[in-house]
């Protein structure tokens, strides 16, 4: 009754626990794209986005303006004769007008459409330039990722070195009792023992650092090792989607909008006006006193200024689309080229671990044999400790090798996006 009760207990007490959730490398990737405070930049772009489109459609309200000016001039308007029956009063020379006005815009050659466009297209080549920098957290998040699973899997061949290490020392201690070994066996054995605490304590200590900055990259505790999961060796695309190639696509089209806002701006402006004030005076050039007075109708203005310098302006587009896909051109250029290293670097680790298997066969064999002489008195124990740590490194290699293969496939990956 009490071992149930222990174990109810203890099967409540683990269902309370925190269970720590496994993490794979596309998780790490996203979480550190996440977690990095260059994320924040989107949302201000797409603020700043939002007012500027605001300002740009404002410019179809209605315009209101005052005005107001006092003049004197030298001069005034008088008539050369005098009609019976007519009184005319002298013009004044100091005169005062205040007027107000409001336009509407009817047609502007496509000015604000091509500001709009602009907007939009500057903000998706800030957009993508903040894509290219958070990507750039993909080669690093890598790096730490299979610099923790390779330091794993050193960790369990030290392991199982070290147990190899306590079974031959308790063979060499049964030994001695037997007359067979001396004191001199055990102490090398010892050592070797204390040589692989000491390279396990090494590489834990580097894990931790790993482990540490990782989940600085992640904004979550990486307290575990074995919570990283080995990612399976997935084919790679030979298409590059990298962030780069829309920034350069961005650009290409920003610049098609800013040859529309060139070509819109040298077209004729049409618009409504009314305008109303007082002035001294008014309509009436024949009244001096002080009278209101209106005016409405359509307006129409062309500022053919900008056609001097428009074809200049158009050619400075132009060699700036050309500018960046030359930039596009050299950056799939080189991305072939690291495409093309990393393959053969995949292949070449292929092959090596093809023979992995067989090494570590035949030295677990030299192995055995060199117990065996050890045990027949026809063999140093230095000999075998020689090869025990062949097969262990032969181990280690294969393992080592495996991660590499990982890294070298998920390195392409990063260079072309898929």
């Amino acid at each position: 009754m009490k071992q149930k009760f222990i174990l109810i207990a203890g099967l409540i007490w683990g269902a309370f626990q925190p269970v720590m959730a496994q993490l794979t490398i596309e998780s790490c990737q996203q979480k550190a794209k996440e977690n990095y405070p260059l994320i924040k930049q989107y949302d201000l772009i797409r603020q700043t986005e939002e007012y500027s489109l605001s300002n740009a459609n404002k410019g179809y309200l209605p315009q209101f303006s005052l005005s107001g000016k006092a003049t004197y001039q030298s001069e005034v308007t008088q008539l050369p004769i005098k009609l019976p029956g007519i009184t005319v009063s002298s013009m004044s020379k100091d005169q005062y007008q205040a007027t107000a006005e409001l336009n509407q815009l009817i047609w502007d050659g496509g000015v604000i459409k091509s500001q709009k466009n602009i907007t939009k297209a500057s903000s998706s080549v800030d957009a993508q330039k903040n894509e290219v920098d958070l990507y750039a957290l993909t080669d690093r998040v890598n790096q730490l990722f299979f610099g923790v699973l390779s330091l794993n899997e050193q960790l369990v061949q030290n392991d199982l070195l070290q147990k190899e290490l306590q079974t031959n020392c308790e063979k060499i201690s049964a030994y001695m009792q037997g007359g067979i070994g001396n004191q001199a066996d055990l102490d090398a054995i010892r050592v070797e023992q204390l040589k692989a605490k000491q390279r396990r304590t090494e590489m834990a200590a580097t894990q931790k650092s790993f482990c540490d900055m990782l989940a600085a990259f992640i904004g979550e505790p990486v307290t575990k090792p074995n919570t990283l999961i080995k990612p399976e060796k997935n084919m790679v695309a030979d298409t590059n989607n990298r962030p780069e190639l829309k920034l350069f696509d961005a650009q290409n089209s920003l610049f098609d909008s800013q040859i529309s806002s060139v070509k819109a701006g040298n077209m004729p402006k049409l618009n409504m006006f009314v305008q109303g004030g007082v002035g001294r005076p008014g309509l009436n050039m024949l009244n001096n006193d002080f009278a209101p007075f209106y005016i409405g109708g359509v307006r129409l203005s062309w500022n053919f200024g900008g056609f001097y310098t428009q074809k200049n302006n158009l050619r400075k587009i132009e060699l700036n689309k050309h500018s960046v896909n030359v930039q596009k051109e050299t950056f799939l250029f080189n991305s072939q080229l690291k495409a093309i290293q990393q393959k053969n670097e995949i292949a070449r680790i292929g092959a090596v671990i093809t023979d992995d298997d067989e090494i570590i066969r035949l030295r677990t064999n030299i192995k055995n044999a060199s117990q065996a002489k050890v045990l027949n008195g026809t063999l140093s124990v230095s000999d075998l400790i020689r090869d025990v740590n062949a097969e262990s490194q032969a181990k280690q290699d294969k393992a080592l090798h495996e991660i590499q293969l990982l890294q070298a496939i998920y390195n392409l990956k990063e260079t072309t996006n898929n």
